[in-house]
């Protein structure tokens, strides 16, 4: 069980540099967070994954790498990181570090001498073509942003591929040299005490060994990376963002020999167009379709994370429906396919569907991932541009406009929520912390009670059919335990008869000192759940 650790945690996302400036600049840093640790040890996550922090010109939130093996200056030094991870340790955390390996800046050295030494080395570590091709505008990532996926270096004389951003050129994961510096990579920060990595766009990541014409099987490489992670620290595991079908499930995570956890994206999709309508059908009926796993795989479940939210593969009309809901202004959509929004705003407000929404998302089968600043209702700034509204400064107090630097709000890394109902005045982490009511003290049993839940975790769920289309009901069993968790999406209450359920056996609440739940004479066992209500339940007996 140590080394699937994973199997019943709960991950917290931060990042560095909109956390905590512990030096006055603006800009947060590995002080700011060390000195933070508490918040996230009391809201009860077992794991911290870090957005990448790793030198870069930060023209994609730190996703345009120039250095793998260094800390940005302007978050601290190598040795602040090892001070944060010594104390993440002292208080039982692990960390995930970004692996983002599908391409680099630019402005790498590596890509530099690519395209402009003739000699060097890492001549054929980047995917070049001398001429355009013809499809070059098809496969957008980022369309109105971006035109291209091939763009002409003038020093070298040809065009570099990129999926993304045409300053972030992809590497040619097909050449043995740059597998093998991503395995030196790894290595690098698993010695430094890492307990895993978050895969940056996993599937891409794999295309160009797709286009090898010797029969490979691009998805073995999957399991490449899971051997050298094993063989170099055993309870070590592989996060993976990779937004595909259940068909593609065995691909991804072969016999349990190739990634551990992915995460779950057409589930979220058909949450919040669960949210969106009040009924929990489109959610009961994804989770009926999830394929078997192998023991050690995993899905990771999550409300928001630091992009938008991508409703893709969604139908046309039910895209629309979310849209409506949650993003009506054209302001608060991108790509035509997602919303960047925070998810506190997008649900009105409204702390009881905030509560229940993350009932819900806790009570999924997978590992939860929470995105900074949702525990407490943070809202969005939606001046910023692309996907920048959700990623504002932590509000830790309703002092010094959030507490999160002693800098002017001009001077910090982006734009702070500053005013209206969701500015720190009114939301921030220092007021809810004592406050029993709040939303930050209900996640936090939230979190406590599925922690306990080894069930959930680790176990077999069955969507139960209790005839209410708006309540979600997922019985969980493992090991002789049985869990229970009902979520009402819907603006009413209902009733519940659970008498089917409980059987013989009577209900215990996990969340409320209320009497045992236990069927009548008849075998009737009445529960009623408020508007957008939750409950769970441990049978016992």
């Amino acid at each position: 069980m140590r080394n699937l650790w994973y199997k019943n945690a709960v991950i917290y996302c931060v990042d560095v540099d909109s956390f905590r400036d512990s030096d006055g600049d603006g800009i947060g840093d590995f002080r700011g967070l060390t000195d933070s640790l508490d918040h996230i040890e009391a809201l009860g996550a077992t794991c911290i994954w870090l957005l990448p922090f790793y030198p870069s010109p930060d023209r994609d939130n730190g996703y345009d790498i120039s250095d793998y093996y260094n800390v940005d200056p302007r978050y601290g030094t190598l040795g602040d990181f090892v001070e944060f991870m010594r104390a993440a340790a002292d208080r039982g955390l692990r960390v995930i570090v970004d692996l983002v390996v599908n391409h680099t800046s630019v402005d790498h050295p590596w890509f530099r001498a690519s395209a402009g030494d003739p000699a060097s080395k890492y001549r054929d570590w980047y995917v070049w073509r001398k001429d355009k091709p013809k499809d070059a505008d098809k496969g957008v990532i980022f369309p109105g942003v971006q035109k291209s996926t091939w763009t002409r270096d003038p020093r070298r004389k040809e065009y570099y591929f990129h999926r993304f951003y045409e300053h972030q050129a992809d590497l040619n994961i097909a050449n043995p040299e740059v597998r093998e510096e991503i395995e030196r990579i790894m290595g690098f920060w698993l010695e430094l005490g890492v307990s895993g990595f978050r895969i940056d766009a996993a599937p891409f990541v794999l295309e160009d060994l797709a286009k090898l014409e010797d029969g490979t099987d691009p998805h073995a490489y999957l399991a490449e990376l899971q051997g050298f992670l094993s063989w170099r620290r055993a309870e070590a595991m592989l996060l993976a963002e990779a937004n595909i079908t259940m068909d593609e499930a065995d691909e991804y995570f072969g016999s349990g020999d190739r990634l551990h956890v992915i995460f779950n994206f057409p589930l979220n999709q058909k949450l919040f167009l669960a949210l969106a309508r009040g009924d929990g059908e489109p959610v009961r009926a994804q989770l009926k379709a999830l394929p078997a796993l192998p023991a050690v795989g995993q899905w990771a479940t999550f409300l928001r994370n630091h992009d938008e939210i991508d409703l893709g593969r969604l139908a046309e009309d039910e895209r629309q429906e979310v849209f409506d809901a949650f993003g009506p202004d054209k302001s608060m959509q991108l790509y035509e396919r997602g919303i960047r929004r925070r998810l506190a705003p997008m649900l009105g407000g409204d702390e009881r569907r905030i509560a229940m929404a993350f009932s819900l998302m806790l009570s999924l089968p997978g590992t939860p991932v929470i995105w900074y600043g949702d525990e407490i209702g943070m809202g969005e700034n939606m001046d910023l541009p692309e996907r920048h509204p959700v990623r504002t400064p932590m509000q830790w107090s309703a002092d010094g406009h959030g507490g999160f630097s002693t800098a002017a709000p001009k001077d910090w890394i982006r734009a702070p929520v500053l005013d209206g109902p969701f500015g720190p005045l009114f939301v921030n982490a220092q007021g809810q912390k004592t406050d029993e009511t709040s939303l930050l003290s209900t996640v936090q049993r939230l979190i406590r009670v599925r922690r306990a839940c080894r069930e959930i975790g680790w176990g077999e769920m069955e969507v139960l059919d209790l005839g209410v289309s708006s309540v979600v009901a997922l019985r969980f069993e493992w090991r002789g335990g049985v869990v229970v968790v009902l979520n009402n999406l819907a603006d009413a209450p209902v009733t519940l008869d659970l008498g089917a359920v409980v059987g013989p056996a009577h209900a215990r609440n996990l969340l409320r000192r209320e009497a045992d739940l236990r069927p009548d004479a008849s075998g009737a066992c009445a529960l009623r759940l408020s508007a957008h209500g939750f409950e769970w339940l441990r049978l016992q007996g």
